[in-house]
């Protein structure tokens, strides 16, 4: 009794530094927010072509993407009118990115 009750506070005691541990280790393509994130993004007539081999063309606005890590509040306003990528051409890239925080 003595040793399920043993185990059973152990567990107690060890899950909040379980858990902390997996909040601290995060994924290195993944994100990671520790705080409040209010995003208002939009877009107007935006064009995006990719021609060719392995081409990107994007237009992105209010975006957190991979391999970031934000603590504390983020407030994102963006806006894109008009825009346009285009990449031709083999492994090219064209992006209009407005508001947007982290890597690819």
């Amino acid at each position: 009794m003595r040793l399920i009750s043993l185990l059973i506070a152990s567990a107690v005691i060890a899950s909040p530094a379980i858990a902390q541990q997996a909040q601290r280790s995060s994924n290195p393509q993944g994100v990671q927010i520790q705080g409040n994130t209010n995003i208002t993004a939009e877009n107007k007539d935006v064009t995006a072509v990719a021609k060719g081999e392995n081409n990107v063309a994007k237009n992105t606005s209010g975006a957190i993407k991979g391999g970031t890590q934000i603590q504390g509040n983020t407030t994102i306003k963006a806006s894109q009118k008009g825009a346009t990528a285009i990449a031709a051409g083999k492994n090219n890239t064209a992006a209009n990115e407005a508001g947007v925080i982290g890597g690819k």
